[in-house]
């Protein structure tokens, strides 16, 4: 079944803290909900749809659903697929829709590592717990989230010669963008030599290759068409969804592709564009190689040319041919619990109704792509594009 023009996004959110000592992780939920419905013009009473991932507290989508008092929902999914669940959580949304389940959801995302004082090794503990089928075979290795993305990284450059220079551009343009982002982390532009004399994390990744750990979060409100039809929002409509899951296969793995390169090409056939049509892009970006790998597998250019692609600005709004992360991303201004997913769809909203910060709108924004992946590029993880359109 394809879901272009099935679904149009038509609220969007994202919290402003990146410290919430004094909010649950329910209340965040309910906060960005409110947000969200008030940007679409609807109410709880409205929402027959929910969605939700790992974050959400107690039993997901069913004590969120309590929390919030959402009593008429009929549909709900808690999928979870960690930095990409958000983006994919909007294709499940338009299936739904699709199919007639629901025709008003809402999706929430929240978290709290910060002021929980979650450890650095959280996601492993996560990811990879005592239960997971996986981790007796792994652990004697003492991978960390950090390290296997360096690993990553490490083969990108011996395979095709890309350089800790041509990945530090990729902060330099979040870093660009962040400048203007009032609610962005670290919003002090930075150079490549910043970068590459940051302190070394995981060689060949600093310090300043990786990416925040932010509280706060982010809604969406994805709509029937029809629906968005009586909203006096601008219109953004699903043109593409896809989603792809990468194993390890008992090691037998090609780290120097990602499952985005199944997730975009089903997005892409679905939409019936091709990447050069794209005029802005919402990268996951954990760390820097994970926006380098995306760009090649998504098509923008050639696999092994994303170090000379992301170099010289090529990113930075208004200078270079593709804009990306226009808000910071998660290198500089949020990463929601580790789920960053979904500030990059809410990013893309902006664009699309030219709500940008006017330093970094994307002049006549009228098609763009959100990418997320989660789990970890060097281990499995899953892959989620969108194609989106303002029409």
């Amino acid at each position: 079944m394809s879901l272009n023009g099935a679904a149009c996004i038509a609220g969007a959110y994202e919290h402003p803290t990146r410290k919430a000592d004094d909010k649950s992780l329910a209340q965040l939920h309910a906060e960005v909900a409110q947000g969200a419905l008030d940007d679409a013009g609807l109410s709880f009473d409205d929402v027959d749809g929910y969605f939700c991932a790992g974050d959400a507290p107690g039993l997901g989508a069913a004590s969120m659903l309590e929390y919030m008092g959402l009593t008429k929902v009929r549909h709900m999914d808690s999928t979870d697929t960690g930095g990409s669940a958000y983006v994919l959580a909007v294709g499940h949304a338009a299936e739904a829709i699709a199919a007639g389940r629901c025709s008003v959801a809402l999706i929430t995302c929240a978290g709290r590592p910060r002021a929980e004082k979650a450890p650095p090794d959280l996601m492993v503990k996560a990811f990879f717990g005592p239960t997971v089928p996986e981790v007796p075979f792994e652990n004697p290795y003492l991978h960390t989230v950090a390290n296997t993305y360096g690993l990553v990284a490490q083969r990108h450059m011996h395979e095709y010669g890309t350089t800790s220079e041509q990945l530090a551009w990729i902060k330099v343009a979040a870093s660009h963008h962040a400048q203007h982002n009032p609610h962005a982390m670290l919003r002090e532009v930075v150079t490549v030599e910043d970068v590459v004399n940051s302190p070394l994390i995981a060689d060949p990744l600093h310090k300043l290759d990786c990416c925040v750990v932010s509280d706060g979060g982010g809604a969406l409100v994805v709509v029937h068409p029809d629906i968005a039809k009586t909203l006096k929002r601008p219109t953004v409509m699903l043109r593409g969804a896809g989603e792809a899951i990468k194993h390890l296969n008992g090691g037998k793995v090609d780290l120097s592709f990602s499952a985005t390169r199944w997730s975009g090409e089903r997005a892409f056939e679905m939409a019936r564009v091709k990447p050069s049509d794209i005029q802005y892009v919402s990268i996951y970006d954990s760390f820097t190689i994970t926006v380098l790998m995306q760009l090649e597998d998504l098509g923008f250019c050639e696999k092994g040319q994303g170090g000379r692609f992301v170099a010289d600005g090529n990113l930075i709004s208004g200078v270079g041919r593709l804009p990306f992360n226009t808000d910071g991303g998660g290198l500089c201004s949020n990463h929601p619990g580790n789920r960053g997913g979904m500030t990059k769809v809410i990013e893309c909203v902006r664009q699309l109704r030219g709500e940008a910060h006017p330093k970094v709108q994307v002049k006549d924004c009228h098609l763009a792509l959100a990418n997320g992946t989660g789990g970890s590029l060097g281990t499995r993880h899953g892959a989620a594009t969108l194609i989106l359109e303002r029409v």
